[in-house]
């Protein structure tokens, strides 16, 4: 459980296979708006099942689900993949509270950088990255469908040539 500041408490939990309609149509409605829709249900559930990826669920205290996020763990690169908070969530503490567990986990595991992408228009969202310690790295044009510019964004964890306790990777991947 997560205490926002001066606001309601939230819970997070992983997402699971019943999840995935749901996280689905959040990725329609709120991420990919306009751009027509590619995390379909069975996409989203392969996201929730593969080995190497991480989505958590965020849950107030009446409604079931206010938010998500997935992310992909490489070798040395984590990938923030979907981020979404309901309307009605949204400036309320929920996107830090999900992107913090997901870079705790990211530092857990001995990643040496986080990445992302978002539209290049969305100014709220690449404020908040920055907020929370991600650097612009390049513009990426027609990114989304060949229709929309993307900004690349890293956060830099560690230095990638530092050594990482193999044990907790290997223990990671099984």
């Amino acid at each position: 459980m997560a205490h926002m500041d001066d606001g309601p408490e939230i819970q997070l939990r992983l997402a699971v296979r019943a999840d995935a309609v749901a996280l689905a149509e959040m990725s329609r409605d709120w991420i990919e708006s306009g751009l027509g829709w590619t995390y379909r249900p069975e996409r989203i559930r392969r996201l929730i099942t593969h080995r190497e990826t991480v989505t958590v669920v965020a849950s107030g205290s009446h409604d079931a689900r206010i938010g998500f996020a997935s992310m992909q763990f490489g070798d040395e690169r984590a990938h923030l993949v979907l981020m979404a908070v309901t309307p009605t969530w949204r400036r309320r503490g929920v996107g830090r509270v999900l992107l913090q567990w997901l870079i705790d986990s990211a530092l857990a595991a001995g990643m040496a950088s986080l990445h992302l992408e978002l539209r290049d228009g969305n100014t709220e969202a690449m404020a908040f990255y920055g907020a929370m310690g991600f650097s612009p790295t390049l513009r990426v044009d027609g990114y989304y469908q060949g229709r929309e510019h993307a900004v690349r964004m890293v956060r830099v964890l560690r230095d990638p040539q530092a050594v990482v306790n193999d044990d907790w990777l290997s223990a990671l991947r099984r």
